[in-house]
This record gives C-alpha cells, structure tokens and sequence, in this order.
C-alpha cells in the first residue's frame, strides 16, 4: 500500500518512521511518500494561501501549488482524500474500506480551508477524525495513516489481533491482563489463569458488552 501525502510541513511527518508503521515500512509492507506542497508553489516567495473571496477572516490555499503537487502522484487507482473537520467521522468501518485501496493520496488542509475547485477535481473523499477543529491536516493524516496500516497482512505480526479489538463488531475491547498474577494485592481474574479457553472467550464477550452498554451505549444502538 502506498500514501501520497500533500503538506505544507513535511517536518511534521517523523512519527510515521516509528513504532509499526516504522517497521511496516522498513519491511516494505507500506510506502509513505510526503509531498512538499510549497515546492511546487510558482509564486516567487513560495506563498500558498491568499485572502477568501467574498471577505472572512482567516487564508485560504491557493488552487496552483496544490493542483500541481496532486497532479505529481496522482495515479489512474488513486482514492484522494482531504483531511477536514467537515468531512465524514472517521470510524473503524471506514478505515476497513480504506484499507481496500492500494494508492492512497492525503491532501492536509490549513488556514481556512483549500480552495474549491481543488476539491471538485480531484478529491474522492473528505474525512474528520472527530468534531473538534485544529490547526492542520497533518495530524488526522497520521492518524488514519496508522489506523489502515494496521489492516495490512503482516504488519501486526498477530492477523488474530485487530480482529478482536476496540469497535471491531461494534464492542469496545475486555480488559487485558499480563505477569505478574498478583501485583499490590491486586489479582487476575482467576478465569484468564484456568487455561479453558470457553469460558475466557465468554468472560471476555460479557466484558466487552458491558463495557460498551457502560461507555457507549451508541454502539449497541447502531447494531439494531
């Protein structure tokens, strides 16, 4: 799988060279390409933002430099997608369907905005990662890079792992226990020490659900 992403601030990136996606990237499993978007700027300062049309407060990125730098790695299967507090919630389902494409392109927005006609042309898809507003694009584009690379074969190690874990069937994840089987007085439920697999794999089913009707109960609503 491959990420196109389009940045004012390529520097904000470095997160994406750790951890997992660190790895999945060394072992060749996921490619992440950051596009500097003022390289591709014709103004003579570089700039790529200019004041709204119509008056506002706030700047707005001009439609040349952006235009260009998608124009650079767009391909004939690219799904495009604009990072932004107006878009779709990002949730587990949708990162499921994004995780169906192979060349993924991340436009991160600033200021106010990018212009229109960008979006008309060549953006599939527009995503939030949650109904609050910050300052860039460059933080929900990490986030959903981590999100989907996490479904590619091989990158978890375990492919058993992201099936069992938080909104997977619309259930938060049972709590997790590991050595020591007592600390500070504090024990393991004996279940998860007695080695039947039946009644751990119930004990962790009745745990999610009651997690989820204590937490968020929308969950369970959306499953009728």
């Amino acid at each position: 799988m491959r990420f196109d992403i389009l940045t004012l601030f390529p520097n904000s990136f470095v997160p994406l060279t750790e951890s997992i996606v660190g790895r999945a990237r060394e072992n060749g499993k996921l490619d992440i390409n950051i596009v500097d978007i003022r390289a591709f700027s014709k103004d003579k300062h570089k700039k790529c933002d200019d004041t709204p049309y119509g008056g506002g407060e706030g700047m707005v990125m001009t439609p040349q430099p952006l235009w260009d730098a998608i124009e650079s790695v767009k391909k004939r299967d690219s799904h495009i997608i604009y990072l932004t507090p107006k878009g779709e919630k990002l949730t587990q389902k949708l990162v499921e369907k994004i995780a169906e494409y192979k060349n993924i392109v991340l436009i991160c927005g600033h200021y106010e905005g990018i212009d229109q006609r960008v979006i008309d042309n060549f953006v599939h898809q527009e995503i939030s990662i949650g109904d609050y507003v910050l300052t860039g694009g460059e933080l929900p584009a990490m986030v959903l890079v981590d999100a989907v690379s996490r479904l590619i074969p091989e990158v978890l190690g375990n492919e058993n792992s992201a099936q069992n874990e938080t909104f997977t069937n619309d259930l938060l994840e049972f709590p997790q226990y590991t050595k020591p089987s007592e600390f500070q007085g504090l024990k393991v439920p004996d279940v998860l020490l007695s080695g039947n697999h039946k009644e751990i794999e119930k004990w962790r089913l009745e745990q999610s659900e009651q997690l989820t009707k204590d937490r968020r109960p929308d969950l369970i609503k959306n499953k009728h």
